[in-house]
């Protein structure tokens, strides 16, 4: 079981941010169909990130090529950890400390585009956080039901239980769609910073980033995408065979779904995402969590 966990730590190191790369040009390309243009190559992703590492980069202090590549190198940690199947809690935490160096790599320069782009960085985080976390503990709740009474944040134990645990948390899985929107910085909650060329801010977060530091911030949201992607498959895995590509499909039609949502909402303001957030946290993860506890 180990050599199995070694092993998909290894397939996601190597290719996570390949698959996520070809996701970003399927992308681009679903969205330029949908607003009636041919759209770019599937390939165009990687493209940019070459042309961003064989430009000059121009960095406004020596500590950003640190921050930028401690950010990217948490990402990846984040992701090993989680195919791993190590504690899901560590996975969550390693995460949101990932997050906060991309604050950081924003408010080491003085420019009030990336500082107000860090603030609203930090109000999405305020938004997602909390159904993060029940997130984590609805999958421990999950498997001390199929336990009997013995739970688990291990992943390993959820991916591997009696049923996925999609048919004890189906409230938690509805509000972790609602706030992946946010971590896949699509609209209507991309206040912070966007893939697209609509931002108002220039690049919020990432505008004060060149060359080679915002090449490694790209690749770092692809790793973080596959690793997200990962987590909507954990809801769908089980003992069972049939489970991995159940699981598969399921991430892949939420990518689907994640794009369109994109292309036919507007961005809101950071009050209504946050409010939007919680409400959705509040309704469908704790009531999740409430029948979970009184009723099984």
């Amino acid at each position: 079981m180990l050599v199995y966990r070694i092993i998909s730590a290894v397939i996601y190191l190597i290719l996570g941010g390949i698959v996520a790369g070809l996701l970003a040009g399927i992308d681009r390309k679903l969205s330029a169909r949908l607003q009636g243009r041919r759209g770019p190559s599937v390939l165009q992703p990687f493209y940019d990130v070459a042309k961003l590492f064989s430009k000059e980069t121009l960095a406004l202090n020596h500590g950003q090529f640190v921050i930028a590549f401690s950010f990217l190198l948490l990402i990846v940690f984040t992701g090993v950890l989680f195919f791993a199947g190590v504690d899901i809690l560590l996975v969550f935490l390693a995460l949101s400390t990932a997050a906060m160096f991309l604050v950081f790599a924003a408010t080491s320069s003085n420019s009030a585009m990336s500082t107000m782009g860090a603030q609203r960085e930090m109000m999405q985080m305020l938004a997602y956080e909390p159904m993060v976390l029940i997130t984590a503990v609805g999958f421990y709740m999950s498997t001390q039901i199929m336990n009997g009474g013995e739970g688990s944040f291990k992943i390993i134990d959820i991916a591997t239980g009696d049923l996925p645990s999609i048919v004890y948390l189906p409230g938690i899985f509805l509000g972790f769609l609602f706030i992946l929107t946010i971590k896949f910085r699509k609209s209507p909650f991309d206040i912070s910073t966007s893939h697209h060329a609509h931002q108002e801010l220039v690049k919020g977060v990432t505008t004060d980033l060149s060359g080679r530091n915002l090449g490694m911030i790209e690749i770092a949201h692809w790793y973080e995408n596959t690793f997200l992607l990962g987590v909507v498959a954990l809801f769908f895995l089980s003992n069972d065979w049939w489970s991995i590509p159940l699981a598969v499909g399921a991430a892949a039609l939420v990518y689907f779904i994640e794009t369109i949502i994109d292309n036919v909402s507007a961005r809101v303001k950071w009050e209504l995402m946050v409010k939007l957030a919680w409400g959705v946290t509040i309704v469908c993860g704790g009531l999740n969590l409430l029948v979970l506890e009184y009723i099984f």
